[in-house]
């Protein structure tokens, strides 16, 4: 397995963990009990709630990725950052989310991203723990990398919230995912460091 389909494979299954996180937070209804058969129901949610959530997960990343195998190419910074701009237009005109402050808060986490998928493409490693501990090399540089990858997704998430409305149930749903992005996080830099 090549470093692109590594670094894709982890990112798939840490978005599917964050997903499973968040809807096994959520206390089963009155109905789970009640309705004989509904748990086929839920089971269905829930591979719903993994794709679509998976799928808004690796975009950025996707998008990330191909900009850092890209540079480390030689291909010109401008350029690239040219297609890292039309990609995030697109995908926020596609989801119906476009804003100015959304799509400058997507381009602040994709270049964080693209900086971290530099570091693991340029180094050696047969998985991507080892891509992680080579290309960083201390649990604290990884820490601080995390850190600002967090506050860059939480500026997202008030763009999402400033562009869609005060909708509790969105608030929630943003609040669980940061939870279970940060419990996953902090188990990679437990087991890697």
């Amino acid at each position: 397995m090549d470093k692109y389909d590594m670094i894709i494979s982890a990112e798939r299954q840490f978005a599917r963990e964050v997903t499973l996180g968040v809807i096994v937070s959520r206390p089963p209804s009155v109905w789970h009990y009640i309705i004989p058969g509904m748990f086929i129901f839920d089971f269905l949610r829930r591979s719903i709630a993994i794709r679509e959530y998976t799928r808004h997960f690796l975009f950025p990343r996707q998008l990330a990725l191909e900009a850092a195998q890209h540079l480390l190419s030689g291909y010109d910074s401008a350029s690239v950052d040219a297609r890292i701009e039309t990609g995030i237009e697109n995908w926020l005109q596609s989801l119906s989310l476009h804003s100015r402050n959304l799509a400058e808060a997507q381009r602040e986490t994709v270049l964080l991203l693209v900086d971290h998928y530099r570091r693991l493409l340029d180094v050696p490693g047969d998985s991507y723990p080892d891509l992680i501990q080579n290309a960083y090399r201390s649990g604290q540089k990884f820490q601080e990398h995390l850190q600002e990858l967090t506050e860059a997704e939480k500026k997202v998430d008030k763009a999402v919230i400033e562009k869609t409305g005060e909708n509790e149930k969105l608030i929630e749903k943003l609040k669980l995912e940061a939870q279970q992005v940060e419990m996953r996080r902090n188990k990679i830099l437990e087991q890697v460091f």
